[in-house]
């Protein structure tokens, strides 16, 4: 069993040159070592996880959010001046840095930054699992469909029951319990991509995303929002005449699981080669994601359900899985506002590849780590 610790926290980077002195006084503050123990669930542990996952960052946004979740934390003074300074590096030519696209607002503050997880043991890249084999074995049968040229992979999933969440993981996770898929939809096969998202853009039904022009066309799209999710769906309903939407967090859940009951789709134990997380093997950066499809698909035949970017889903966040429906419905109530993301990221660790990893962020929320893929309607 494992679970979410408190946090030890060590702090360090390359020091970034510049010419104000006190900006370089500032920015050497990643040379603080931050020690002891912290709270779990404190408003201490979320601050530190959130700017653990940003502190590389070359993306002014990624600073923007936390000032703008923390605008007195103890990095503050850090974050503005490595804003300073990737705007100079920008203006002379250097990275440049990731700035919201003309008539955007900003990005909103994410609820809470994902809280630290323990992690689990690891393997070295071992033969399939017997779950995962057999689950492999029982793959739904029907043919992977595209509804128009420009339009996601599409894998047909049948009806069919599971236990969704996980009593030996994070509280938000608990309790385990059995979920009834009652009719047959199709999942797309891989996120969505930046190619596929442009179409969008092209067509007028999508704002442009403000990450860099250079990124290759079949790179997760990200820096959207589940707002902006919610924008492509109804472009790709429209243009195609079938029911596209975001999968409900149950069918995430019942096709990221891939047939199998184990804590990872490939089985109990984390092992390299598996999903796109910085301890999970390569290809992996620290910059981007992998391409999508860079690693192998799970036994329904979708890739990157574990780890590349978080997956907006269309359920309302509740804490925990306490009273939620049994029959695989969207979750919703009335005037939500924050949503529920699912998979992990290349951000993260091996402990958020598990396929029952959750997390919540205002549904207008844009950051560099968030993404999608689409559910349809088989009827």
């Amino acid at each position: 069993m494992w679970h979410k610790l408190s946090m030890v926290c060590v702090l360090a980077g390359p020091a970034l040159a510049g010419t104000a002195g006190a900006a370089s006084a500032q920015d050497r503050g990643h040379d603080l070592q931050l020690a002891g123990v912290v709270p779990k669930n404190s408003a201490e542990q979320f601050e530190l996880a959130f700017w653990e996952s940003i502190k590389d960052s070359p993306h002014v946004s990624d600073y923007e959010a936390y000032l703008k979740a923390y605008p007195k934390g103890r990095f503050a003074a850090l974050a503005q001046a490595r804003i300073a300074r990737l705007r100079a590096a920008q203006g002379t030519g250097g990275a440049a840095a990731t700035a919201p696209a003309p008539g955007r607002p900003p990005a909103a503050a994410p609820a809470k930054p994902p809280p630290a997880r323990a992690a689990p043991p690891t393997a070295p890249s071992p033969a399939p699992a017997p779950a995962a084999a057999a689950a492999a074995a029982r793959r739904p049968a029907g043919a992977e469909f595209k509804d128009c040229p420009a339009c996601p992979i599409m894998v047909p999933l049948p009806a069919g029951a599971f236990t969704m969440g996980s009593n030996n993981s994070d509280p938000s996770e608990k309790p385990a319990h059995q979920v009834a898929i009652g009719a047959p939809f199709a999942i797309g096969k891989h996120e969505i991509s930046l190619q596929q998202w442009n179409a969008c853009v092209n067509a007028g039904g999508c704002q442009k995303t403000s990450l860099p022009a250079n990124l290759p066309p079949d790179a997760p799209v990200r820096d959207v929002s589940w707002d902006d999710a919610q924008q492509y769906v109804k472009w790709l309903s429209t243009s195609t005449g079938k029911a596209y939407r975001l999968p409900t967090e149950a069918e995430w859940e019942y096709a990221a699981r891939g047939g199998t009951a184990t804590r990872y789709w490939w089985g109990e134990q984390m092992a390299t080669g598996k999903a796109n997380c910085k301890e999970c093997g390569q290809p992996w950066s620290n910059d981007a994601p992998a391409k999508t499809g860079s690693f192998a698909a799970n036994p329904y035949g979708l890739h990157d359900t574990s780890g590349s970017v978080w997956e907006w889903v269309s359920d309302c966040w509740h804490n925990n899985f306490k009273d939620a429906p049994a029959d695989g419905r969207s979750w919703d109530q009335a005037n939500c506002r924050v949503r529920v993301i699912r998979g992990g990221s290349w951000r993260e660790g091996a402990p958020y590849m598990v396929s029952s990893t959750r997390f919540r962020y205002d549904a207008s929320v844009r950051h560099t780590q968030n993404g999608f893929r689409v559910a349809r309607n088989m009827k």
